[in-house]
């Protein structure tokens, strides 16, 4: 029998984009909704509780609310919105971070979908301090260059306007200035982080694409280490993960140029991680590169339903 699935927001980038990919799978069945009836609770609630996932791609109030619909103990929710991602009783679904990550996807009714910022970020920090390389106090301070997709419909058609002079996409556009960046909560719970990074993103005018850089001082570690030694922690953690790949060290092949193309994983579920660094200057970033619409968004919805129903995890993606 083909397990039932339900996209509760289609009109977005994320609802979008998993909806052009569920099309792919044969094994699904997708409960659709009648576009005038989309804002009827009782009709949202049907579509809801017939559904075995559920996709919330939807503000955060209105992921609350769907939250509150579902009476069914059977249905799997996985919520791209920023509601439940740092909630005790949700699973944080970013399986590569740990066997026992992965294995909690598996058995969760309630998954919280990570940000695009916070999965580049995550990846790069969590298995720092879960080694004993960084101290919980760490003061971490990041940065990330994104493509403007990630901000939705509104930002995207700032972007590309053509009338004439358009200043949003004229230059890289630092943003979050009040540096309370609404990824912080997670970056910093699910990374093992006792306080908040010093975080700037920073808009690029790239369609999507995007590398987040974590600044580390080698002085400050919990370990006297090199920027070899961090790239050997982080390629030992992710050893043997499809979708997570530490990159070779000091290769300059895989340069654009002599510097990194942010949007070389674009249109796949993949993140890709390097580490550079100066051993006279003691210093060292950890640079990690996903497509902010793929591992960011939909890719990462996509692959925790392959979890939660028993695929292949890499199914489709």
């Amino acid at each position: 029998m083909k397990k039932k699935i339900f996209v509760d927001g289609l009109t977005g980038t994320t609802g979008l984009k998993i909806h052009e990919r569920l099309a792919l799978y044969s094994e699904l069945e997708l409960i659709t909704i009648d576009y005038e009836k989309r804002r009827d609770p009782a009709e949202r609630a049907r579509c809801l509780n017939e559904a075995d996932v559920v996709f919330l791609c939807l503000p955060d109030d209105a992921a609350k609310e769907a939250v509150g619909l579902v009476a069914n103990p059977d249905t799997c929710i996985i919520d791209a919105s920023t509601a439940h991602r740092i909630a005790k009783e949700w699973t944080y679904g970013l399986p590569e971070l740990s066997p026992a990550h992965r294995e909690a996807i598996k058995a969760s009714k309630r998954i919280s979908n990570p940000g695009c910022h916070a999965t580049a970020f995550i990846l790069s920090a969590y298995p720092l301090v879960a080694h004993q390389v960084l101290g919980a106090d760490y003061p971490v301070t990041c940065q990330s260059l994104t493509g403007y997709s990630g901000g939705g419909k509104a930002l995207i058609e700032k972007y590309e306007s053509n009338d004439g002079k358009n200043d949003y996409a004229k230059a890289p556009r630092p943003y979050g200035l009040t540096l309370n960046h609404k990824h912080l909560p997670e970056m910093m719970k699910h990374s093992g982080l006792a306080e908040a990074p010093v975080f700037i993103p920073i808009l690029g005018n790239n369609y999507k694409g995007m590398a987040v850089m974590l600044s580390l001082h080698t002085r400050l570690l919990n370990k006297k280490m090199t920027a070899k030694d961090i790239h050997e922690v982080l390629e030992g953690h992710y050893a043997g993960q499809e979708f997570v790949k530490v990159m070779p060290y000091a290769d300059d092949s895989l340069l654009f140029d002599g510097a990194i193309d942010i949007t070389a994983c674009n249109d796949t579920n993949n993140a890709e991680i390097f580490v550079f660094g100066n051993e006279n200057k003691g210093s060292a970033v950890v640079m990690t590169r996903i497509d902010n619409l793929g591992k960011g968004a939909s890719g990462a919805a996509l692959q925790n339903m392959n979890i939660v129903l028993g695929f292949e995890e890499g199914l489709h993606l």
